[in-house]
């Protein structure tokens, strides 16, 4: 992995983008994107997890966070271990899934490919973490992030897209809460 791609300093705020196996759009449905949501609200309240911008997509996460316990790579690695549990398990229970057993084979062939993985890879391995240095950039990636459903054609106005912090910056904290970044609102 390049050097540019860890987290160097763990008090740092970081960008981190994951996507899917194969950039495989799981969240589809209301049910996959409230494990997200419910997950970071977890960290949140439990583990120290400082979120300032994100946006959920059918096939990836973007998220500017910090780790007030100084651990940002522990932090997102759990996350996504949980995460992933749950989505598939989602998966495995929800009787009106239609691509269930399409789903669950490609998570379980991709897990075949890796050494480390004992049944299913959701998540690809990396995320890319970018320590923001400046409020230039992190108002550039904060930008970046509430365009990404514009951009992907699902939406003409960010706000409008219900898994992205644009709506908390328009005072919107029906789906996720966010912490203030203080010089944005």
């Amino acid at each position: 992995m390049s050097r540019k791609y860890k987290f160097h300093n763990k008090t740092g705020l970081y960008f981190v983008s994951f996507a899917t196996v194969n950039w495989i759009d799981v969240f589809t449905r209301q049910l996959y994107f409230s494990v997200l949501a419910e997950s970071i609200d977890f960290c949140r309240k439990e583990k120290g997890m400082e979120v300032y911008a994100y946006c959920f997509m059918p096939s990836h996460v973007h998220l500017i966070f910090r780790s007030a316990k100084e651990q940002p790579m522990e932090l997102l690695r759990d996350f996504k271990k949980y995460t992933s549990k749950k989505v598939i398990d989602a998966i495995e229970n929800n009787a009106h899934e239609s691509r269930k057993e399409w789903l669950l084979w490609f998570f379980e062939r991709a897990g075949k490919k890796q050494g480390n993985v004992s049944k299913y890879q959701f998540w690809q391995h990396h995320n890319k973490p970018i320590e923001l240095w400046s409020t230039a950039v992190i108002k550039q990636k904060i930008d970046y992030i509430h365009n990404n459903a514009v951009e992907s054609g699902f939406v003409t106005d960010a706000v409008d897209w219900k898994y992205s912090s644009a709506r908390n910056f328009e005072g919107d904290k029906t789906t996720l809460e966010i912490d203030d970044i203080g010089f944005m609102s």
